[in-house]
This record gives C-alpha cells, sequence and structure tokens, in this order.
C-alpha cells in the first residue's frame, strides 16, 4: 500500500511539472517587467489543516421557494451547489434550526412548537441536508438556532432561563435528524450573533455525550471574536468542550486571543453580499484571506442560494437566483464559479501551506497539499472597488498588473525544473492545481424569466411534502397545512396559523403573524379568502394587498389591510401594528365559523366584502402604491384560511 502510494506521488509530481513548464516561458516576460517572487515550499512543515468552503441556508427561511421548484430545474439548482466537480461543489452545509421566529428574511418552523409537539418533518432543511448528502456524501452538516420557540423562555424572551431544557431542545434536533432522516450532525452552534452561556456550552457537551453523540462538534459563538476567545482562555473546562471558534464578518482579521486557544478559526457566516461581479470579488478576496490574515480555515457564505423574494432583505445575497419557482427561472452567478476555484480542487484534510501571502501589488496566493503530491494554488487580485463585501468596511487598498514568479521547493520541486511565472491584471483569479477532476458543469439554460402569476389560487387540499403551502413566505409566525379531522366538507384540508406564543426572537418579530405572496410590483388587485377564527372574543384576522415590507423590517410593514375580529367588527388599516385606520364599524361575525373575505385595490382606492355583501366602496389609500398580498392574524392566535385567491396587475 506505501508502495503505490509512492508511486501515485511520484506520477503527480509528473503531471505537476507538465503544468509548470508551460509557464517557464513567461519569466522572459518576467525580466522585461519585473515583478514579485515568492516560494512555495513544504519542508519546514505544514500550515493548518483545511476544513472546507461552505454555505448557509436559513437565518432565515432563505431557501424557502426552492422547495417549490419543478423538475428537473430544482435538481439542477442543487447539482449547481452540491455536486462533486461541477459546480459550487461545496464542502459543508449550514442549515438553521428553525424556533419559528422572524431570522432575516422569515421564518422557519420549529421541530417542537410546544413542550410535548415533536415533528421532525417540518420545513425544507431536513430535505435540502438530504439533497446534499445525495450529491456528496462527505458534506459536513451544521445547525444553529436563530430563534426559539416560546415555551423554552418561560415567559422570558431568553433561551437560557432553563439550560437543561434548550440543551435537551437542541439535541432533540440532533437526535431527528439521526432517526428519521439518517443525518449525522457534524457540528453544533449556540444562539446566532446573540449571547453565549458557558454553563450551557457545558451542560450542551455532556448531554451531547450522555446520549452517543460524541462526534458532535461544538462550535462557539457565531458572533464576534471577542468575548467568546477570552471565555475559552480563562475557563479549561470551557476550552476542553468546544472545537470550532467561529466570528461573522471579521474582515479576514482575527484577535490574539482566539489564536492563543490553539482551536481551529473559522468564519462561520460571511459575504452576504449581492451576487453580482462585485460580490463574486467579495467572496474570491476573503476565501484567500481569510486564512493569510486570520488563519481561518473555513468560510460559511450567507446565504447559500438567493431563494427568497427579492424585495426582501438582503435580495440576491445568495451564491446563486433561484427565486422563480413559478417559471422555473434560475442564474448561476458568478459565486459559484468562484467557489469552484477552492472547492474542486482541495478538500477539507488537506493542509495550507505555512507559505501563503499577499502579493507585492495586491492580491494574495494560498497553496494547499494534501500530503500525497497533489498541489493547488489558488492566486486572486481583486481590486477594491470590485471586491467589497457589504460588511465590515473595507479599508482602501491598490491592485495593479504585475508578474509573479512562484519557485517550488521541498517535495513539490521535481528534475530540478521548479518554477513558473504568471502575468496578473486586477480582478482576476487563478487556479494551478496538479488534479484533473475539475468540471465546469452546465445544463441547457432554464425557462426565461417570468412574473408571478396574475391569477393564483390555493384552496391547500393538494399537500406537498413539506409543511408549507407552496410561494407563501411566513414573515412573522408559522402557517401549515392542517387536516380538520372533524370538517368533512368544504374544509377539510386548510392553511392554519399554528402558533399561540410569541417565539423567543432574534430579530423585532411583528405582534400580528403574517405571511405574504406575490408580485411586489403588484398594484391593483382583488384578495379573497376563506377565514376561520379559533380564539373567541379576542380573535382577529386579515387579508391585505400592496404589504411594502417584511423579513427583519416586518413590524413597519406598509399595506392595505381588511381585518375580521370574534368580537363582531372589522376594520381597515394603512399598516400591519394598526395605527393606521381608514375604516371600521360592526359585522356579525363570532369565532369557529366560516366566512369569505375579499379586498379590491384598483388605484387609489379600496373596497371591502364580507361573505359577498359590501363593506364600503372607494375608500381612498395612496400609500403604498405596491406590494405583496398577504394573510395573518392580530396576534399569535391559532386561526384558519382556505381557498385563497388573488387577481392582480402591475
Amino acid at each position: 500500500m506505501a508502495d503505490s502510494l509512492i508511486k501515485a506521488s511520484r506520477q503527480r509530481r509528473k503531471n505537476a511539472m507538465v503544468t509548470q513548464r508551460a509557464a517557464v516561458p513567461l519569466l522572459l516576460c518576467a525580466i522585461l517587467a519585473p515583478g514579485g517572487t515568492y516560494v512555495l515550499d513544504d519542508s519546514g512543515g505544514l500550515g493548518r489543516e483545511f476544513d472546507g468552503i461552505g454555505a448557509v441556508s436559513g437565518g432565515g427561511a432563505t431557501s424557502r421557494l426552492l422547495v417549490n421548484y419543478p423538475e428537473p430545474y430544482r435538481s439542477e439548482i442543487l447539482d449547481y451547489l452540491f455536486k462533486p466537480n461541477f459546480g459550487a461543489s461545496l464542502h459543508i452545509l449550514k442549515v438553521e434550526i428553525g424556533g419559528d421566529g422572524q431570522t432575516t428574511d422569515g421564518t422557519e418552523p420549529s421541530h417542537m412548537h410546544y413542550a410535548l409537539d415533536e415533528d421532525y418533518f417540518r420545513g425544507y432543511e431536513w430535505w435540502l441536508m438530504k439533497e446534499a448528502k445525495k450529491r456528496n456524501p462527505n458534506i459536513t452538516l451544521m445547525g444553529l438556532p436563530w430563534s426559539f420557540p416560546g415555551w423554552l423562555g418561560k415567559g422570558f424572551n431568553w433561551p437560557y432561563v432553563n439550560l437543561r431544557l434548550t440543551a435537551y431542545y437542541v439535541i432533540s434536533w440532533i437526535m431527528g435528524a439521526k432517526h428519521y432522516h439518517n443525518l449525522d450532525i457534524d457540528y453544533i452552534g449556540i444562539w446566532n450573533e446573540r449571547t453565549f452561556d458557558t454553563s450551557y456550552i457545558k451542560l450542551l457537551r455532556e448531554m451531547l455525550n450522555f446520549q452517543g453523540f460524541q462526534r458532535v462538534k461544538i462550535i462557539v459563538s457565531d458572533n464576534l471574536w471577542e468575548p467568546i476567545s477570552a471565555s475559552v482562555l480563562l475557563d479549561p473546562e470551557l476550552l476542553k468542550v468546544i472545537d470550532v471558534i467561529g466570528a461573522h464578518y471579521p474582515g479576514t482579521q482575527t484577535v490574539m486571543d482566539a489564536k492563543l486557544t490553539g482551536k481551529k478559526l473559522w468564519s462561520s457566516e460571511d459575504f452576504s453580499t449581492f451576487n453580482n461581479d462585485v460580490g463574486a470579488g467579495c467572496w474570491g478576496r476573503i476565501l484567500n484571506q481569510n486564512y493569510i490574515n486570520g488563519y481561518m480555515t473555513s468560510t460559511i457564505a450567507w446565504n447559500l442560494v438567493a431563494s427568497y423574494y427579492e424585495q426582501l432583505p438582503y435580495g440576491r445575497c445568495g451564491l446563486m437566483t433561484a427565486q422563480e419557482p413559478w417559471s422555473g427561472h434560475y442564474v448561476v452567478e458568478a459565486p459559484i464559479w468562484v467557489t469552484a476555484h477552492t472547492t474542486q480542487f482541495t478538500q477539507p484534510g488537506w493542509y495550507y501551506l505555512k507559505t501563503v501571502d499577499h502579493l507585492e501589488k495586491g492580491g494574495s496566493y494560498v497553496a494547499l497539499t494534501d500530503g500525497l503530491g497533489n498541489l493547488t494554488i489558488i492566486i486572486e487580485t481583486m481590486s477594491h472597488k470590485h471586491s467589497m463585501c457589504i460588511r465590515p468596511f473595507l479599508p482602501y487598498f491598490n491592485v495593479s498588473q504585475q508578474y509573479a514568479t512562484f519557485f517550488l521547493k521541498g517535495s513539490f520541486l521535481f528534475d530540478g525544473s521548479g518554477s513558473f511565472t504568471l502575468e496578473l491584471q486586477e480582478d482576476e483569479l487563478f487556479t494551478l492545481t496538479t488534479l484533473t477532476t475539475g468540471h465546469k458543469g452546465s445544463y441547457q439554460l432554464p425557462p426565461k424569466s417570468q412574473p408571478f402569476p396574475s391569477v393564483y389560487k390555493d384552496d391547500f387540499s393538494s399537500h406537498n411534502p413539506f409543511s408549507e403551502a407552496p410561494n407563501f413566505a411566513d414573515q412573522t409566525g408559522v402557517f401549515e397545512y392542517f387536516v380538520n379531522a372533524e370538517d368533512p366538507g368544504e374544509h377539510r384540508f386548510t392553511l392554519r396559523q399554528v402558533l399561540n406564543q410569541r417565539p423567543i426572537t432574534w430579530a423585532a418579530d411583528a405582534s400580528n403573524t403574517i405571511t405574504i405572496i406575490g408580485d411586489y410590483k403588484w398594484t391593483n388587485m382583488t384578495i379573497t379568502c376563506d377565514v376561520y377564527i379559533e380564539t373567541p372574543e379576542k380573535g382577529g384576522v386579515f387579508i391585505a394587498g400592496r404589504v411594502n415590507k417584511g423579513g427583519i423590517f416586518i413590524r413597519s410593514a406598509r399595506g392595505v389591510f381588511l381585518w375580521l375580529f370574534a368580537n363582531g367588527t372589522y376594520r381597515l388599516t394603512g399598516d400591519l401594528a394598526g395605527w393606521i385606520t381608514y375604516k371600521l364599524g360592526h359585522v356579525d361575525v363570532t369565532a369557529k365559523k366560516w366566512y369569505t373575505l375579499t379586498l379590491t385595490l384598483k388605484d387609489r382606492f379600496s373596497s371591502g366584502m364580507l361573505n359577498g355583501k359590501l363593506l364600503w366602496k372607494d375608500v381612498y389609500v395612496a400609500f403604498p402604491p405596491n406590494g405583496w398580498a398577504a394573510i395573518g392574524t392580530h396576534s399569535f392566535d391559532f386561526a384558519q384560511f382556505d381557498n385563497f385567491q388573488v387577481e392582480a396587475t402591475r
């Protein structure tokens, strides 16, 4: 076995030298235009172990529309993300552990809405992890909570009220992944970008071990380098139980305390930048420089795929774009191929060389080896204006045309020929490698982009494999398919808002639950929906149009909202919070009966009906001029919706 490895290593070195010799004539250019010289050498040992490149699904609801894509387009998108030697070929998939709260672009459902409630088929992250594993059985899986269901807080907006209960909740998600989906979770986090509790981290390790999950590693704290690094240095027990220190948007820099811990350092969330050429430049620069400047051995992009309505916060901040399941249209954006420059020619378990650095006239280079003779070199010359990430601030730097001569030494030197020269321009990305397995995958062009259908209906009777109805994007609360066992008639299958308690929030969830749907550019529309209020006296529901905000801004959403209350009143408001009232009145309405609401918006005027009877006509509603359709409840109350229909024009 050892002999065969040595022979294979020698052959790979021969193959590598073919590439190197092809570059040697460029040395003549270097004589005329001198540039920097750089050494790639493993004779003094290797640098840190490479842990892989990944992306986040969640934080939140960023993959929401992907599950609705028809085949073959959905599988093609997944191939571009996960299939080895095809597209992004990601090494790591990090998912949100749904907690029922708003976590940037929507809510993701918890596996435990209530203390005695467990369901390991809600949402789409289970499905996504399985699809990733189908394509790459070696992919690393990570889970991290953003919000938590309200029952864990026992009346407080805080997940550490009962440490053992919260640890049980998180471990139950890991157990559910294994038991119901045969998924092994490799890393678990604490609480995204929020306070950590050292006692909780220690207890989590203890309970993981007790349940047989010794192999599950703990990453902390998915926020800044400090104060977690100092806490780890000052607490030997904490140092022992954690495996990785992960920081968000570190700007390629780390801190001394983090290095002193001796733990793996990751940029556990980064990028979150519009996926045009500038975004691709940001991604290419930080993939190299996170290691060169900050010794980070993994970089994880937020987010995996921009599969949410583009007008929500951070629209199109994914590695690729897939936000039109109704048409099948998607776009393989430049960050996919920037990712491939690293992922297709390295693997977790390779090692960085110690001899990596910045280029003399701007840019950087890293080199990695598998220790068996393979070598991959990634060079980037991203300019300042074409590589600014959305955060943090990027100090000015200059990049100019240059020649770079690399000398290979140590085990990479072969037959005395060990140098090559490259001419480098601004905003270029090169990968030089001994591997021959890389491939720029492609499919036939997907269908052309189309707007959301102007006429859309859903009676919620055709349940897809997921818990949520297609194209509805929950912004506060959770809306799930529901079967009325006691109603054999028209409303046996409905969409139900299933939270009766505010979650432990990550963002500023609204006080009302709401799910949006449609085309943000819609102006004139008629929305009809059957509604069923479950809470007597205090319960209320609404249908709405021209809703102009979502995600972390949902509390301040404006629009035109028709409310119906169990106390026998209705209201027309200009905002979700109900501060702007256009119209109100009394109607013969009680809880636990079905009613049909109709809201018509035409130009600057609105009309409303209850069970086909006019409530008002031509009430002036000038603002906002356009937005999504929506349904929801007055507070965190159970309510049901059926026979939703919208007819709209821009």
